[in-house]
């Protein structure tokens, strides 16, 4: 399975191979037109992301889950070998001449989101896992230029 995981990353990695964003958005409505370009960004990002981890043995089993009546969400929800894996995407968009800091978004405040939705996943999935991580893709899109991604396995921790 890894094969055909690499081949299809090698045609979303060629898709991306000018950044994850589109064009910038027209002047009228530019505060909604940015925030859904904002999303398809993520959405891409998060594609991106998990056919780069499929290339690299994940085996996923949840794409955005969402507890009910919980805030946030689990962007992918996998295993690598026999550990249950979290996974965190973030996708930003670098501009000339700045650094990128996407892995630094993933706040205490939301690493205590994601922490508290995966034990609702363990809980209503009623999976017994023996070990779990919290991984981190942290992908940076320039205009022009094909995605840089960096993977942080066991970026934080389960207890609290």
């Amino acid at each position: 399975m890894p094969i055909f995981s690499r081949m299809v990353f090698w045609a979303v990695r060629r898709a991306a191979r000018r950044g994850l964003r589109e064009e910038a958005p027209a002047a009228s409505g530019a505060a909604a037109a940015r925030k859904e370009q904002a999303r398809r960004t993520g959405v891409r990002g998060e594609t991106y992301a998990y056919w780069f981890l499929r290339g690299k043995g994940y085996v996923f089993v949840a794409r955005n889950y969402q507890a009910a009546g919980m805030k946030g969400e689990i962007d992918l929800v996998g295993y690598d070998g026999e550990t249950l894996v979290f996974v965190e995407v973030r996708t930003r968009t670098v501009r000339e001449g700045q650094q990128g800091v996407a892995e630094q978004s993933v706040t205490r405040d939301k690493q205590e989101h994601v922490i508290r939705t995966a034990r609702r996943f363990l809980m209503s999935r009623r999976v017994q896992a023996e070990a779990v991580r919290f991984d981190v893709v942290a992908i940076e899109s320039r205009a022009g230029s094909a995605p840089v991604v960096r993977l942080h396995k066991d970026a934080f921790s389960f207890r609290m």
